[in-house]
């Protein structure tokens, strides 16, 4: 007798199995993630290459160092090939096509690209979510979509990421947390309605929505994600970012634990974030240093830490992760950026490491009295005394002794200046700290090591917007000494300092090469006026003309070919490197190709 094969149900009635089904949505959702980040990978491989030529991808991976054997700086030559004519080419257009995306709408805080990239993954999450499930009667998909984007929120997350190396230089977790905000949001989402419906269907059928393991952990699940969300929106992070980051840490921890009772298909999915997790930490150890450091305060609200035996470990721009062991406030860390060159390549009296901290929070407000007021204690014992060997460059005297912890270095500029001929540095108020160390490098990369990287810098306009006249003493020791530096030399740098208010202007000091006006800048006016054959005419100081044009004529030289690119760097307030974004974009597309190519990176560390 032959077997009868046996009957097959039809599909419109067969049942929807979530179990098998949607753990294949899991790793399709997967796919497409990864493969997005494998292109972004193949994009940026061109500039890793080039950062790994010029010895800046690995710079600081393990820290800051100090060379014991030293006995006076010397300098280091980079090794660079010069850039082929037809590479540079290819460049310009690159650079030229990208500068669309590079566009910010108004109020949205977002460029094209960044708004293209998160609407491209809520397209994946929503499609992955709805297509072929029954979401009313069985809504597990929305379940699964919420633990798939586990990976994605960890990797975004971390500061030792190792995206960080695949992506190259400026593509650090302060660039990229934007993708972590928006995976947790849209894991908020999916659980949202995995969560509600699953609600809804209970009371539906008058099930006990708590009580059983699996209701009372879900439930306690989605609790805790909520309130990790709350807690992360802007305001929370903005004032009350100690109670953020404890709030974070330990509802993350328990919400790993309960989504693990709530479901046995959680665990596959912890693992990745917790191996990106454990890599952090681990990088964080090797990174950690203790040094002694001196407090300055060369002027009102602000606080210099020249932080000692710091010789190498970071390239200009990168910040670190401070703690000051001074009072009661020694749990408390805080994010600084370098504000000068390594001592190699520095054109400083006094080089070194220098951090900044302007008051703006009760911190660095802390920090500032302290500093004065062991500032004055000890100009009472050293009152006879001209110069302590405390002192440094700001010229401010002696300042105070503490202990600090650094973690770091992190992020730094996506852009070098040594491949352009090019370069405009917009600065307002204390973003002038990642302005001016690019400034100390490239200056110092021109004149000081005489172009052993290849560098074709010719012309640099050094842009600074401020509220007060008085905030000029801040730094106006390490712009003279890098001015200076480049009085004479074949490099043409040009400060431009504004200030927006009308309060002293004879607390302006003389500095080589430079201009102060009392209104707020365009960046787009100052980028055209760059990009135009003889935009730099005669500067003039802000005290004497006679000897500014003197210095300046001494400083000029032949125009340059505007084939070389632009480079464009913008620190500051969130509307000022807005402005930058859009004036790039608008220029790079009528002129960029004409020009060589206009590369830009923004600098701006929100909470």
């Amino acid at each position: 007798m032959s077997a009868v094969a046996p009957p097959v149900v039809p599909s419109n009635l067969q049942v929807y199995n979530s179990y098998v089904e949607d753990p294949i949505w899991q790793r399709k959702f997967t796919i497409i993630w990864c493969s997005a980040l494998g292109f972004a990978v193949l994009v940026s491989l061109p500039t890793v290459i080039l950062s790994i030529r010029n010895g800046q991808a690995f710079k600081g991976f393990f820290g800051i160092s100090e060379d014991f054997g030293k006995k006076g700086y010397r300098s280091v030559a980079i090794n660079q090939r010069p850039i082929h004519r037809s590479v540079r080419k290819v460049s310009a257009l690159w650079n030229a096509m990208n500068s669309v995306v590079l566009w910010a709408p108004p109020k949205l805080k977002l460029n094209v690209g960044q708004i293209f990239i998160i609407l491209a993954y809520l397209s994946a999450v929503i499609v992955c979510i709805i297509v072929d499930a029954p979401l009313i009667s069985n809504p597990n998909r929305a379940g699964f979509l919420a633990l798939a984007q586990f990976p994605i929120v960890f990797l975004f997350a971390t500061k030792n990421s190792i995206l960080g190396l695949l992506l190259g230089p400026g593509n650090g977790y302060e660039k990229l947390n934007f993708i972590h905000r928006m995976a947790g949001r849209l894991m908020f989402l999916a659980a949202c309605i995995h969560g509600s419906l699953w609600i809804r269907n209970h009371l539906q059928y008058n099930i006990p929505i708590l009580g059983q393991q699996k209701e009372t952990s879900g439930v306690a699940s989605f609790s805790l994600l909520g309130i990790i969300v709350l807690t992360s929106l802007k305001p929370v992070r903005k004032f009350f970012y100690q109670a953020f980051f404890i709030i974070h840490v330990l509802t993350y921890v328990a919400f790993f634990i309960t989504v693990c009772y709530h479901t046995i298909y959680a665990s596959p999915w912890i693992f990745p974030p917790l191996a990106f997790y454990g890599f952090d930490l681990l990088m964080r150890m090797f990174r950690y240093r203790i040094k002694d450091a001196v407090l300055l305060t060369p002027g009102t609200e602000m606080t210099l830490v020249h932080v000692n035996d710091c010789d190498d470990g970071w390239i200009a721009g990168q910040h670190v992760q401070l703690r000051v062991f001074f009072s009661n406030r020694v749990f408390e860390s805080h994010p600084l950026t370098i504000l000068s060159a390594p001592p190699s390549r520095s054109c400083l009296s006094n080089p070194g490491m220098y951090l900044a901290a302007r008051v703006h929070g009760d911190w660095t407000r802390a920090l500032y009295t302290y500093a004065r007021k062991e500032h004055a204690r000890l100009s009472q014992l050293c009152e006879k005394q001209s110069q302590d060997e405390l002192g440094d460059a700001s010229g401010s005297g002696p300042g105070a002794l503490v202990q600090v912890m650094l973690d770091g270095p992190y992020g730094g500029s996506s852009v070098d200046l040594g491949r352009y001929e090019s370069a405009l540095l917009v600065a307002g108020g204390s973003g002038i700290t990642f302005t001016l160390g690019l400034l100390d490098d490239i200056v110092g990369r021109c004149v000081k090591l005489d172009r052993a990287g290849g560098e074709i810098t010719r012309r640099i306009e050094f842009a600074w917007c401020i509220r007060s006249f008085g905030y000029i003493e801040w730094f106006a020791p390490m712009l003279t000494d890098i001015a200076n530096v480049a009085l004479g030399s074949s490099l043409e740098l040009h400060i431009s300092i504004f200030v927006t208010c009308l309060c002293d202007p004879e607390a302006v000091p003389d500095i080589p090469n430079s201009i102060v006006t009392i209104n707020k800048p365009s960046v787009y006016n100052l980028l055209n006026d760059l990009i135009s054959p003889s935009s730099f005419s005669s500067t003039t100081s802000s005290d004497v003309e006679d000897d500014a044009a003197k210095m300046s004529s001494s400083a000029s030289i032949e125009a340059v070919n505007p084939g070389g690119g632009v480079a464009v760097c913008a620190s500051g307030p969130e509307s000022m490197t807005t402005e930058a974004q859009n004036a790039v974009a608008r220029l790079g597309v009528t002129k960029g190709v004409m020009m060589g190519g206009i590369a830009l990176h923004t600098e701006l560390f929100t909470l």
